[in-house]
């Protein structure tokens, strides 16, 4: 298997700029101290500008930034990963009327 091997890519452009990227690779040995064999991040923001971020940085594990607050994230699989950031960002969306 190589390093990494991507499974999924999606990339939207919505009104004022914002960007909505997803990627998920499946990874030969877990990304320290994640414990799974995925590598992740799935943005929502304008260039400069990160509004939400999920993605297992090595050294810091699962994780997800919302604005300025970071806090732990329990990775349930690559299905639940996207539920779970497309529910982060409607949230944000919503209350921030974008």
């Amino acid at each position: 298997m190589p390093r990494a091997t991507l499974l999924f890519e999606d990339r939207e452009i919505w009104e004022g700029g914002f960007i909505v990227e997803m990627r998920i690779w499946a990874v030969a040995e877990p990304v320290p101290p994640s414990e799974h064999r995925f590598k992740y991040a799935l943005f929502f923001g304008r260039p400069g500008e990160r509004i939400v971020l999920f993605d297992n940085e090595r050294g810091k594990g699962d994780h997800v930034h919302i604005r300025e607050t970071e806090q732990p994230y329990v990775f349930r699989g690559p299905a639940q990963l996207i539920e779970d950031f497309k529910a982060a960002v409607r949230s944000v969306a919503e209350g921030a009327r974008l």
